[in-house]
């Protein structure tokens, strides 16, 4: 199977809203809370929230899409971060944050996820950022090992709330 890879368009939004309910749970630690999991979902990763990140001029949604439908996708959000501990930890100005990557499991292994990045990189460069940064759970080595072979490198630590629960996220950067 071959996946191809392109910027997200509005008849997107459904499918990405059931790539999101697939694929972020797998991204949470062992021992998140379901209905933590359930409520960000439903709060973050409808079809109706994705129409809107994909209205919104500040985002840049890319899927990954195969024989089968949508398998991956990210997303890029411009402007400076709120967070404290990210606006410390980042060093190259200005930037763009990799909000969300995500491949379903079957296509884990199937080169799905370079290509993807490789699109994204080239789509936040794009903007005029000259550096990205993410946040990704200090517990999800895989993430993190993939995150290291796209040229990230681990630059500080944040905290993610999903729920009521804290999860400890370290902050990755690199210039594009």
């Amino acid at each position: 199977m071959t996946a191809t890879v392109r910027q997200a368009m509005k008849t997107d939004a459904a499918g990405l809203a059931a790539l999101a309910k697939v694929t972020f749970p797998l991204a949470c630690p062992p021992g998140s809370a379901p209905e933590a999991i359930e409520k960000y979902i439903a709060t973050n990763l409808t079809a109706e929230r994705f129409a809107e990140y994909l209205a919104d001029p500040g985002r840049v949604i890319t899927v990954a899409e195969d024989e089968t439908g949508l398998c991956g996708y990210t997303m890029l959000i411009t402007g400076d971060t709120s967070d404290e501990d990210v606006a410390a930890a980042i060093g190259i100005h200005p930037t763009i944050e990799l909000s969300k990557v995500y491949v379903l499991p079957g296509s884990h292994g199937r080169g799905v996820a370079a290509p993807l990045m490789r699109a994204t990189l080239d789509a936040a460069a794009g903007t005029g950022a000259d550096g990205i940064w993410l946040g990704v759970n200090q517990r999800n080595a895989r993430a993190v090992r993939f995150y290291e072979k796209s040229g990230f490198t681990i630059v500080g630590e944040k905290t993610f709330n999903l729920g009521p629960e804290l999860h400890h996220d370290f902050v990755m950067e690199r210039a594009l």
